[in-house]
């Protein structure tokens, strides 16, 4: 159950950026788009788990909730749905696998952490992955805002990065309610200061909110992409760690590059195909360390079963 579990979430996380472009190319305004989808999706998550009685409306009115919002939501989709307007799906989600090696900068230069041998080459590996693939603008497309929308999502990820530190922290304070609730009401907050940004930024049309693949895009997403998956990932946490369910980093990347290209005809040169590679094996070493652990931790269990 849990395996299959594990890959149904990252195909699901990998249909995620096809989702987005869908929206986008259909015309939907991006903050619009995203503060919806988080707002409804943190919304009923919440009220479910408050039936539940895993979740309190207290928790509503907490700064803590407000900061990891700003950082994991607001900040990190903020930057992906407006990028999305220019960047492949698929490019996209190669560049959001990024959110690994971020984390592991913020903790090396910020938090003062000791940063592994592994984990340096890693993050060298990753950075030359990033490197091939904008320069694949350059022979891919002329536009100039794909070079930019690679480089807006890139910034995202700095933001989940912090925002992802910081939760951890929140996760300690609030060890009595449950982590679905916890990012319900995150994904509340994050939701509508999109939405408020969308109010000052954006011209709302609702004829390209309204139409079939806009709405399509938009229910998928609410529903599939934030309910299903992200209560699957919750669900692999408590089964399993929390460094096996967010391997879906190394999968799903592949899965959106093959959908975008068979789905939506996005190219694929052999450039971006070398720097997608690349970034997914300096992620891989980034995060070996703790993978490692995860590989042990059944056999120390099957020992003492004996």
């Amino acid at each position: 159950m849990v395996i299959l579990n594990y890959f149904i979430m990252c195909f699901i996380f990998g249909t995620t950026f096809l989702a987005i472009k869908i929206g986008m190319d259909a015309g939907a305004p991006p903050f619009m788009s995203a503060g919806i989808r988080f707002f409804l999706a943190g919304f009923i998550l919440f009220i479910m788990m408050k039936n539940k009685g895993k979740a309190n409306m207290s928790l509503l009115v907490r700064k803590e909730m407000l900061l990891s919002g700003l950082g994991l939501t607001f900040g990190t989709f903020a930057t992906l749905y407006w990028a999305e307007q220019y960047v492949n799906s698929g490019i996209a989600a190669v560049l959001s696998a990024t959110g690994p090696m971020m984390i592991l900068l913020i903790q090396t230069f910020i938090l003062r952490k000791k940063l592994s041998n592994k984990s340096l080459i890693g993050c060298f590996i990753g950075f030359a992955g990033v490197i091939l693939l904008l320069s694949s603008s350059f022979t891919f497309e002329a536009n100039p805002l794909w070079f930019l929308g690679s480089i807006v999502i890139l910034m995202g990820e700095v933001c989940y990065a912090s925002g992802a530190l910081y939760s951890k922290r929140v996760i300690g304070i609030f060890k009595e309610i449950s982590p679905i609730a916890l990012n319900a009401a995150q994904m509340m907050y994050g939701g509508a200061l999109l939405v408020v940004l969308s109010l000052f930024t954006e011209k709302i049309d609702v004829e390209s909110i309204i139409s079939i693949k806009a709405m399509g895009s938009l229910l998928y997403l609410i529903i599939v992409g934030s309910m299903v998956g992200h209560s699957l990932f919750y669900w692999l946490v408590a089964k399993t760690n929390p460094v096996f369910p967010s391997t879906w980093l190394y999968i799903s990347p592949l899965i959106a590059i093959s959908l975008g290209a068979l789905l939506n005809n996005e190219a694929v040169t052999w450039l971006m195909a070398v720097g997608a590679i690349t970034i997914i094996c300096g992620t891989l070493l980034v995060n070996l360390d703790a993978l490692q652990e995860v590989i042990k931790k059944p056999i120390l269990l099957k020992k003492r079963t004996y």
